[in-house]
């Protein structure tokens, strides 16, 4: 595994999540319940970065989700209470790749994969995913296997290209949309390019929706205090609740 320095930095949002954790087939879960009636048989699960469920700014983006498509939005910790601390990489001391040696789809599918079959159980029937960076690839993942009936994936990492764009078209169901950006090595111009070849005619939907002047990391742990990332940090969530609530 490989990411980029934007894919492990980022600016800390304020603002005090109202949802609550819970323990899902044993796997603690960030949970956001919309306020009032909602849907019980639909649930949005928001795949974070490496900095997991713990990140403020990925439990407030939850608390939004639920919030605006009045849907239970479900972050679950498939880190395995192992995420990286939002301030250990400042001193360039952390151990980044004997991190990912032991976060690896073997550790982290797993709990994942619990969740999701515990929310089945429980009646829930239709699933979307929002991914970030490192849950970009896991959204892909779960398309592939049918398990979402909803996608989308914020500046994704960890995808072959063209590879997983081919294998999106041929084995896919699932309405994609993808934000993305102006500097990503992860998911650069040429990539996003060939994206909207591939899956520009696909038929249950594909949007890809760029917001320049940002960097990979902007639409969860942008720099708010930079107008045009504000800009695309908001954006983004505005296209990923539009695609919810025309497809889920």
């Amino acid at each position: 595994m490989s990411l980029c320095k934007d894919c492990i930095r980022g600016v800390r949002h304020e603002g005090t999540p109202e949802g609550k954790y819970e323990q899902i087939a044993g796997v603690k879960s960030y949970v956001a319940t919309p306020t009032g009636d909602y849907p019980k048989d639909k649930v949005i699960l928001l795949l974070p970065d490496v900095f997991g469920v713990e990140l403020v700014n990925t439990q407030l983006l939850a608390d939004d989700f639920a919030a605006n498509n009045n849907v239970k939005t479900v972050v679950p910790d498939y880190l395995n209470g192992d995420s990286i601390p939002p301030d250990a990489l400042n001193d360039g001391k952390f151990d980044l790749m004997k991190w990912f040696g032991s976060h690896g789809p073997a550790e982290t599918r797993p709990p994942l994969d619990k969740v999701v079959a515990a929310l089945k159980a429980d009646g829930v029937t239709s699933l979307g995913a929002t991914g970030y960076c490192y849950g970009g690839r896991y959204v892909f993942d779960l398309a592939y296997e049918k398990v979402i009936s909803v996608s989308v994936v914020n500046h994704p990492s960890l995808l072959k290209n063209p590879v997983d764009l081919e294998k999106y078209r041929d084995e896919a169901k699932a309405p994609l949309l993808i934000n993305s950006c102006t500097v990503d090595t992860q998911f650069p111009h040429e990539f996003q390019t060939k994206a909207d070849e591939i899956l520009g005619t696909f038929g249950p939907g594909y949007r890809r929706v760029y917001f320049g002047g940002c960097t990979h990391g902007f639409s969860v742990r942008g720099d708010l205090s930079d107008p045009r990332v504000k800009a695309g940090k908001e954006g983004a969530f505005k296209s990923a609740v539009e695609w919810f609530g025309l497809h889920l």
